[in-house]
């Protein structure tokens, strides 16, 4: 089963902003949503998240903003900028093109 340190190096940043993609989330929900997307089978760690996420901000992929949460509690809440998005497409190439070649090893040895 999958665990932080099965992912291959470089696709937390991809999860993050995928996930964060459609609306802007708190640290604890991102990590939540990647799990249930995944089936129950990636759980991202805080203690890999949060700098994840501060590495992100501080490439101008992301931005933060503390808000309210659904309970009443602050958050920073993470959106994509749109060099985030451009990222994000650069990511999800690179992913595609590292999964084919995994795959045909896979398959084919």
């Amino acid at each position: 089963m999958g665990k932080p340190s099965d992912l291959v190096q470089g696709t937390l940043d991809l999860l993050i902003l995928k996930t964060i993609a459609l609306e802007p989330m708190h640290g604890w929900a991102i990590a939540k949503r990647i799990q249930q997307i995944s089936n129950e089978v990636l759980q991202v760690q805080q203690g890999s998240l949060y700098p994840a996420l501060h590495r992100l901000e501080q490439q101008a992929w992301i931005r933060a903003k503390w808000s309210e949460t659904e309970t009443g509690r602050q958050a920073k809440f993470y959106s994509l900028t749109a060099a985030g998005r451009t990222q994000l497409e650069r990511e999800k190439e690179s992913w595609n093109r590292l999964s084919s070649a995994i795959n045909l090893v896979v398959e084919n040895v």
